[in-house]
């Protein structure tokens, strides 16, 4: 594919300037004739530019004759918008955004730059309601946090309309700048893998080129950045690029040299999920890219030789497993809260695990085969309420007892922030380490905790219950599952053993289906969207990203949909299409009637109201991943209301596959909740559209 024929930091500075002046020359004609502070305002509120908006308060700080109270405010926001373009750390706002949902700029809600500080605020709201686990994983706390930082974006918006960046994070996607030519005679899916690999590129390079400090960092500190390479995967392993390659090495051996690193993990005491972060997401990397290497070789086995000598021990069963869920290279916590191994622990130990893989060692076997004897025993046990078969999330020391020292079992309470070792957990660090001990030993028991599991799913897929299930019980597990398809695909291609067939075909992704039966149509959708996404993304990085994540994969049902108006993990709004069935509902066609985008949370209400109606649930899951097909026929306005009809269970207490209501009108609704800024913001296609479903 050609590129357009400039260099990335021209293309960056260009591409700013023009929107900048272009903005600026709209503003000036708006503001004409009006006070000259406030037009000075509302160009720099207008303006894309973080850079272009700071030299314009710049410039009105200096003109003569202002207000004292307003040269003040200026200069504390000029000097907050430095901070937030030259700050040496990206979070330095997170204690306090993540504390009040807000940050306090010290300037007066009747000052006039006042409305400035919203589009900040909310970046900062977010950036904390993404990066906390503590709020990601509770859904009231990240309702409260999107709430309040979409307050801050509707103000902003309200009072700078001609502002771009905003509306990208209020769900109003920017078409890119940047476009590559398709490769005639390519198929439809790997024009767009190919484009998301490109815009993938881009977006690891504009951080390298702008975001790498002098001593190989990002700006989020060690234990954020090194996180980063998980999302370089595609580019960083699948091509050769010396570019990003060479930041990464750059990055790595700088992390593993730090002081605190030199014993070869990390001295600084937190529990398992951070303190694996510093050494296994700087050596991993490296032994995909420089696997010959003896440096990250012997890195990967002083973590083995820590976790024989010092992290582990037999416990009361007469089974291998870790002491605590805190340590370092130095110490263990000691701490009978904390004294729990748990399926997090496979993180510690991820680079010894890959030079397993490859070297087949001996003592790696023992120790390994070990360890994973503890967690089939486990696994095999109904033990505090936990059923048989199912993979607890932490195992207490020194006792061998399922869960830690919480009232449930699965909730074992071993770390300040709950929610990261509540079920399941980090379950596909666990699963598939088993897999990898089934492959490297042969012996089929370590399939026995994913073969039980797996049946435990397929019964709950196959009749799903009728009313929530009681948190710890079987159908309540079996609920929490859907990762586990990722585990049982490798173990297909491993084996080419058809024991899962039934749940992949139940919960087959697009690549598993392509692979499977050569069906290369459930690949569009995807890259699609992904390409999109990232192309948006990059726009966002013109001005300063708020997150160490830069480009998360788009999946998930209507409530964790991430679309292109978003910010990394979710967008504030969904885009919704309302259909009918066009005759006969298995012949796959919907005729759409109409579109319009609403708040994530009234979208992510109705999937709650039909998570047990299964014809309904593919409608609204349909209908939200509708927005990424391309060329829908604009034609007559018709706006629609539309919830699902609320029916009465069966006699057997199920409910029955029922259609949506829709109502129909040909002006905006007035009351309608369903309704957010429809009209300008709303897609219309014509009654007659059909299109293929999803």
């Amino acid at each position: 594919m050609k590129e357009v024929n400039l260099s990335r930091r021209d293309f960056i500075r260009s591409s700013s300037l023009t929107a900048a002046g272009i903005a600026g020359a709209l503003a000036g004609q708006a503001e004409a004739g009006r006070d000259p502070v406030q037009a000075a305002i509302q160009l720099a509120g207008n303006t894309d530019s973080d850079e272009r908006r700071l030299d314009y308060l710049k410039e009105l700080r200096n003109r003569p004759g202002l207000d004292a109270s307003l040269k003040d405010d200026l200069a504390k926001l000029i000097t907050q918008i430095e901070r937030w373009l030259g700050d040496g750390r990206l979070d330095y706002f997170g204690r306090e955004a993540g504390r009040n949902l807000d940050f306090d700029f010290k300037i007066a809600g009747d000052s006039p730059v006042y409305p400035l500080t919203w589009l900040y605020r909310g970046r900062m709201v977010i950036w904390y309601a993404l990066e906390s686990g503590g709020v990601w994983n509770n859904r009231q706390r990240k309702k409260e946090y999107f709430a309040a930082a979409r307050g801050f974006f509707e103000k902003y918006a309200e009072a700078f309309p001609k502002n771009k960046i905003v509306r990208i994070y209020l769900g109003h996607p920017t078409p890119p700048r940047k476009h590559y030519e398709a490769v005639p005679g390519a198929p439809e899916w790997a024009l767009y893998q190919r484009e998301g690999l490109e815009r993938l590129t881009d977006i690891i390079e504009w951080w390298i080129d702008n975001r790498m400090q002098a001593d190989g960092q990002y700006g989020g500190g060690w234990g954020d950045d090194c996180e980063m390479w998980r999302w370089w995967v595609p580019v960083l392993i699948g091509f050769d690029s010396p570019k990003i390659s060479g930041a990464q090495a750059r990055f790595s051996k700088e992390l593993m040299s730090q002081e605190h690193m030199k014993r070869g993990y990390t001295t600084r005491m937190s529990d398992v999920e951070h303190t694996a972060e510093d050494s296994a997401d700087a050596i991993t990397p490296m032994m995909h890219i420089d696997p010959e290497s003896d440096l990250w070789r012997e890195y990967a086995l002083k973590i083995a030789r820590f976790m024989e000598k010092s992290w582990t021990g037999r416990n009361q069963r007469g089974f291998l497993q870790f002491k605590s869920t805190y340590f370092t290279s130095e110490k263990i916590d000691t701490n009978p809260q904390r004294a729990c191994d748990t399926v997090y622990h496979p993180r510690v130990v991820q680079p010894t695990l890959l030079y397993w893989q490859r070297t087949g060692d001996e003592r790696l076997t023992k120790l390994f085969a070990a360890w994973m004897d503890t967690w089939v025993d486990a696994a095999s046990r109904a033990e505090r309420g936990k059923p048989a078969g199912i993979i607890p999330t932490a195992i207490h020391w020194p006792g061998g007892t399922v869960g830690g020292l919480g009232s449930d079992w699965w909730d074992p309470r071993n770390h300040g922030e709950y929610t990261l070792y509540l079920y399941p957990s980090a379950m596909g660090l666990m699963t598939h380490t088993l897999l990898l001990t089934y492959h490297m030993t042969g012996e089929p028991k370590y399939l026995e905790p994913i073969r039980s599991m797996a049946d435990i799913r397929l019964k709950y897929l196959s009749a799903p219950p009728t009313s929530q299930p009681a948190p710890g019980s079987e159908a309540w597990c079996a609920s929490r599952l859907g990762s586990l398809s990722s585990v049982i695909t490798k173990y297909k291609f491993l084996s080419g053993g058809t024991e899962f067939d039934e749940l992949l075909a139940k919960e087959m992704s697009p690549y598993m289906r392509f692979r499977l039966r050569g069906d290369s149509e459930t690949l569009i959708f995807r890259p699609a969207a992904e390409r999109r996404s990232l192309a948006n993304k990059f726009r966002k990085l013109h001005q300063r990203s708020p997150l160490h994540r830069p480009c998360p994969a788009i999946s998930g049902p209507v409530h964790r949909f991430r679309g292109a108006g978003q910010t990394g993990r979710n967008d504030l709004y969904a885009q919704s299409v309302s259909f009918v069935f066009d005759g006969n509902r298995r012949s796959g066609k919907r005729r759409i009637l109409s579109a319009q985008r609403r708040p994530l949370a009234d979208t992510a209400s109705q999937y709650r109201r039909a998570r047990y109606r299964s014809e309904e649930r593919r409608i609204w899951r349909r209908a939200v991943l509708l927005r990424y097909r391309a060329a829908l026929d604009v034609g007559r306005v018709l706006y629609v209301r539309s919830r699902p009809v609320q029916t009465d269970r069966n006699a057997k207490g199920r409910w029955p596959n029922a259609r949506p209501k829709l109502q129909f009108c040909s002006e905006k609704s007035e009351d309608s909740r369903f309704f957010h800024a429809a009209g300008s913001n709303a897609l219309h296609v014509k009654d007659s559209s059909e299109l293929t479903s999803l």
